[in-house]
């Protein structure tokens, strides 16, 4: 029997495409399970411990699923508090002991809500996170303790991992947060985490519009891409997920970064049923070489700029995007010329549309030794 079998038959309530829509798989493996979910409608995060599994990246993503490394056991993941619908984990290098793990889920206040086993002796558990805090409360010990209130805002990003429990979001008013409506709704609904501060809203719905638009008038009809040939598609500098949104119905998949120095909107983006992580771009991305068809920025580029050479950074494009990709910017002219001399200069071709977008495609060209 499959495990997509197991588990449904294990947890037939458990609403696939509708409540549980962007979902983690630790430890993917070629990413099966994530690859899987896709015609559930389910975007999975597939990942890979950064040792000696990278290959298993190049897998996942040349198959076109979401996929990146990470460091696991000594830093928290580059994702926000609260983000996943569903976190996966089948014999991922974590050697569960049963005794502990009951102790350990209790004190969480994590309750089991099924388990099972298959005639081959391979078990399933899948355990429920608490909807309110109260059980906290109620705890003979309070350990693990509670994480500080204050460290709920910080970006994860060289993070050491902390023995306290994050807690459950919270509105203006107190009370936690609900889960965001089924999807599709959740797209274009307010995200259930979008800040309280004037001006807010309006600027998010702006947002959306204007990349509604600029998709559907400009990026898919006049810049010279071959959209059929893309699948893997980055986003580095994402805001509140709108070119990811607007890209929706459409047969690719986006993965939304936020930088680590500018505003934190990555929850917004989950909330949202959309993927993505922190990072900060003068450094390299946790990726195999050669695996995402498209990257795409917004006004990125003059800040990043006064922290890092823009050289490194376009070499960094180079690395990520296979031969015959694209990098699309939408910049200012100024910045434009500066990329398309670090981009001629790797052999990329690049055209420039109405002063403001950039479109370079890359090349076979290597140097040689």
């Amino acid at each position: 029997m499959l495990l997509w079998d197991i588990v449904y038959q294990t947890v037939p309530i458990i609403h696939w495409g509708r409540q549980i829509r962007v979902a983690l798989d630790v430890g993917c493996g070629v990413a099966s399970f994530g690859g899987y979910l896709l015609d559930k409608q389910v975007l999975t995060m597939s990942m890979a411990p950064k040792d000696e599994h990278e290959a298993q990246i190049q897998f996942a993503l040349e198959r076109g699923i979401p996929a990146i490394l990470s460091v696991i056991g000594t830093q928290q993941l580059v994702f926000p508090d609260n983000a996943f619908d569903l976190i996966h984990c089948a014999r991922c290098r974590v050697h569960w002991d049963a005794d502990a793990m009951v102790a350990l889920t209790e004190s969480m206040c994590w309750k089991v809500v099924a388990k099972t086993m298959d005639s081959t002796g391979i078990g399933m558990v899948i355990y429920q996170k608490p909807e309110n805090p109260s059980c906290y409360e109620k705890r003979p010990q309070n350990n693990p303790p509670l994480c500080d209130q204050n460290d709920q805002h910080s970006v994860s990003w060289y993070t050491p991992l902390r023995g306290c429990i994050s807690r459950l979001p919270l509105d203006k008013e107190g009370k936690v947060i609900k889960w965001p409506v089924t999807w599709p709704y959740r797209l274009s609904r307010l995200p259930v985490s979008m800040p309280s501060e004037l001006g807010v809203v309006e600027q998010y719905n702006a947002d959306n519009r204007r990349w509604t638009a600029l998709v559907s008038d400009t990026y898919l009809m006049k810049l010279n891409i071959s959209w059929p040939s893309v699948r893997n598609i980055m986003d580095m500098n994402a805001g509140y997920g709108g070119f990811a949104a607007a890209l929706i119905d459409l047969p690719y998949w986006v993965m939304n970064v936020v930088p680590v120095h500018e505003e934190d909107t990555l929850n917004i983006i989950y909330d949202r049923g959309l993927i993505g992580v922190y990072h900060d771009w003068c450094e390299s991305f946790n990726t195999y070489p050669r695996t995402y068809d498209l990257l795409h920025s917004s006004f990125l580029f003059k800040r990043l700029s006064e922290r890092c050479d823009l050289i490194d950074v376009g070499v960094e494009i180079d690395r990520i995007v296979r031969p015959g990709g694209y990098l699309l910017v939408f910049d200012t002219i100024e910045m434009i010329n500066k990329l398309t001399a670090i981009l001629k200069s790797l052999h990329w071709s690049v055209k420039i549309h109405q002063a403001q977008y950039l479109v370079a495609q890359k090349d076979l060209w290597r140097p040689t030794s």
